[in-house]
């Protein structure tokens, strides 16, 4: 695809060891020889002492294969959000690793960390967490410049993506104009802007009814087909159904581990009726 449109980078487009992480040779994993997108090793996060003590994430061993959907769901407090925060660089574990194309990132500084989430992940979250007073195209252009790209880079980028998320004629409005279907598109067009190597989406249905759900899913499956590392946080079992493995947390421990098989996930088109 156009690098205005849903463009996902595939295995020979990752970039290098200059715009990755500030890892050197011995940060590399083995993994990233098998297309390993994301990788926890023996991933803890824990807050209190003694008697307070919470296990918010607890030893979790984890690979997710590049080019695919992984869902997290489990009950509320189970440490779902918290372990997405974990691999997006947002929190820092008490024990363990946290890989990301190969390279060891949870040691790094908060500099580098910055310049990992702006280069290499992309963020979708329950609540959108748009700026209020920029525009739909201004939200999107945003992470681009942050990333270094000029302002003509930014638009260009934005408005493809605008376009293929359906909400190119919103590209002028304020948040506060947009619907919660609209707000999530334009969240995730942003998500997408700088060719993440993944996107971490937190509950991005949460906030939404069943017809705007239903946009994010299409989204979602459009992702998917092209190639795009999900990783998924929620409690809708639809998104689930569209995953190629799901994992459930429960004390934040791994509880279930299914892999949905075939070329992955029920698929969207039959799980809504659009196929026969």
């Amino acid at each position: 695809m156009s690098r205005d449109g849903l463009r996902v980078r595939g295995r020979s487009q990752r970039r290098g060891a200059k715009d990755g992480p500030d890892a050197g040779p011995a940060d590399r994993h083995p993994g990233e020889a098998a297309g390993t997108a994301l990788r926890a090793v023996g991933l803890s996060r824990t807050y209190g002492r003694g008697e307070n003590l919470v296990r918010a994430v607890d030893g979790v061993d984890l690979d997710v294969p590049a080019g695919q959907t992984f869902a997290v769901t489990g009950p509320s407090g189970c440490g779902k959000s918290t372990l997405l925060q974990l691999f997006g660089g947002l929190d820092r574990p008490t024990e363990g690793e946290v890989w990301l194309g190969g390279r060891r990132v949870d040691h790094l500084g908060e500099r580098a960390l910055a310049r990992l989430r702006r280069r290499a992940v992309g963020f979708v979250f329950q609540s959108f967490h748009l700026m209020d007073e920029l525009t739909a195209a201004e939200n999107v252009e945003l992470p681009a410049l942050l990333a270094g790209a000029s302002p003509r880079t930014a638009r260009r980028r934005a408005a493809g993506l605008l376009d293929r998320v359906g909400v190119a004629d919103r590209a002028r409005h304020l948040p506060s104009k947009l619907s919660g279907g609209q707000r999530q598109r334009v969240a995730i067009a942003r998500a997408l802007v700088n060719e993440p190597l993944v996107v971490l989406a937190d509950e991005p249905t949460g906030n939404l009814d069943s017809a705007a759900t239903h946009d994010v899913l299409r989204l979602f499956d459009e992702l998917r087909a092209a190639g795009q590392t999900l990783v998924v946080v929620t409690h809708d079992e639809r998104v689930a159904a569209t995953a190629d493995r799901v994992v459930s947390l429960r004390d934040g421990a791994l509880a279930d581990d299914i892999r949905l098989g075939g070329d992955g996930g029920t698929g969207l088109g039959t799980l809504l009726g659009w196929e026969d």
